[in-house]
């Protein structure tokens, strides 16, 4: 396989390059990782980084390999029951929060079957009746990489020993100027709408209307957050939504995940934090308690979408595979780049619902997104752990309101 640097991962790319680089780069990510490392689950919403690996390469296996390949046989038929996630439709599997104590398979071993189906699904990649699933597999894989990247940083933060995947690339936050996008409000098309892939839940494309609005055209900062909390933002009641308070109170909660004095946890270990990179690791309860406090509020997932798409009288729409986001195997770290994508997942206020006229996917894979449109809420743009090329405008990340482990922030939008 080439290294992950050589061949990107985008659209337009042939598909069979695409598919090495995107399997080259998640053993990429896995190379600094000692085998109890890999094997380690510091929570159950976490999984160890070599379940990811073997997670996605299941995917592979069954979803294409067994059930279109003639003649494969699965490379180890008990595998299926520790590496399936949560696919009804594929039967039994053992529970989430178990997946930390499977010493066996190594970590070797788990490298040796994805060699294995990396080289049956060469036979694949011609056949166009199955390149949407192709598709899906690849962008399922990118998000097992970002996971990959958050779990592991989780299960490092538990150790006292600041421990680090790698060293610190000593990366310096950008000062990005306070400015605000407009939008006039009107009716505005929302949903996946361009050729290519997307996940079902992007779509279908339909309409909205739109107030008139604003939206940041920068991230909320370290700084700003400071400002927050020395205000009195996780004392004072009236800043919270109901639940927030209870958890805030429950939680013990005084800063975001990974603060701890002047400094915070990265994939490099302990280090100072950037006044003016963009404040991430904070549960949606914190973004909308700040928003409030700054006199603002979060955007609607509709209106983050019209930004991002441009609007009459701007040159073009925000690039998706600009700003901050993975390109190679390296610490990420938000740094606040310029454009709407990158550096951190962006809270809006927009419950993870259906569109009108959605219908999931037939059979095993229609399991994919659907079933949790349930007390989570969207977030848009990219993380500093996503695959560049991964995102676009339409895309749907969602998080239940008190998970922070991921790269999440906020970007402020208010009424005009």
């Amino acid at each position: 396989m080439p290294h992950p640097e050589q061949v990107p991962a985008f659209a337009d790319a042939p598909l069979k390059a695409r598919y090495r680089a995107v399997r080259a780069m998640s053993e990429a990510l896995v190379a600094p990782l000692s085998e109890a490392d890999a094997t380690i689950q510091s929570m159950e919403d976490a999984s160890p980084a070599k379940w990811h690996l073997a997670h996605v390469t299941w995917f592979w296996e069954t979803f294409l390999l067994r059930d279109h390949l003639a003649g494969y046989a699965l490379f180890d038929e008990r595998w299926p029951f520790v590496f399936n996630s949560y696919y009804e439709a594929e039967g039994e599997r053992i529970a989430r929060f178990s997946r930390g104590m499977l010493s066996r398979p190594t970590l070797a071993q788990v490298l040796k079957w994805r060699a294995h189906v990396d080289a049956a699904m060469e036979s694949l990649f011609d056949r166009e009746e199955l390149q949407p699933l192709i598709e899906l597999g690849l962008a399922h894989e990118q998000q097992h990489q970002e996971l990959l990247l958050t779990d592991i940083k989780h299960a490092l933060f538990q150790n006292p020993l600041d421990v680090a995947m790698w060293e610190d690339t000593g990366a310096v936050a950008e000062v990005r100027c306070d400015g605000w996008f407009g939008h006039p409000g009107g009716v505005a098309r929302i949903g996946h709408q361009e050729p290519g892939f997307a996940f079902d839940n992007e779509g279908p494309a339909h309409r909205v209307l739109l107030e008139p609005f604003a939206l940041s055209s920068r991230l909320v900062t370290n700084a700003e957050w400071a400002e927050f909390i020395a205000d009195g933002g996780y004392e004072t009641p009236t800043l919270w939504l109901s639940d927030g308070w209870a958890w805030v109170r429950r939680e013990n909660i005084c800063a975001p995940l990974y603060w701890r004095e002047e400094e915070h946890f990265t994939h490099s270990g302990w280090h100072p934090r950037h006044a003016e990179a963009p404040v991430t690791h904070i549960s949606y309860f914190e973004a909308d308690a700040f928003a409030t406090w700054s006199g603002n509020r979060l955007p609607t997932e509709f209106e983050w979408e019209a930004i991002a798409r441009g609007q009459e009288g701007e040159e073009q729409a925000h690039d998706p595979g600009g700003g901050n986001q993975l390109d190679r195997a390296a610490p990420p770290l938000p740094v606040g780049s310029s454009g709407l994508f990158g550096d951190c997942w962006q809270f809006t206020r927009s419950a993870y619902l259906p569109y009108p006229r959605f219908k999931p996917a037939g059979g095993a894979v229609g399991e994919y997104n659907g079933k949790f449109m349930s007390g989570q809420f969207v977030l848009k743009g990219a993380s500093c752990a996503t695959a560049r090329g991964h995102s676009r405008p339409s895309y749907r990340n969602f998080f239940y309101p008190h998970q922070r482990w991921q790269f999440t922030g906020l970007r402020l939008a208010r009424d005009v």
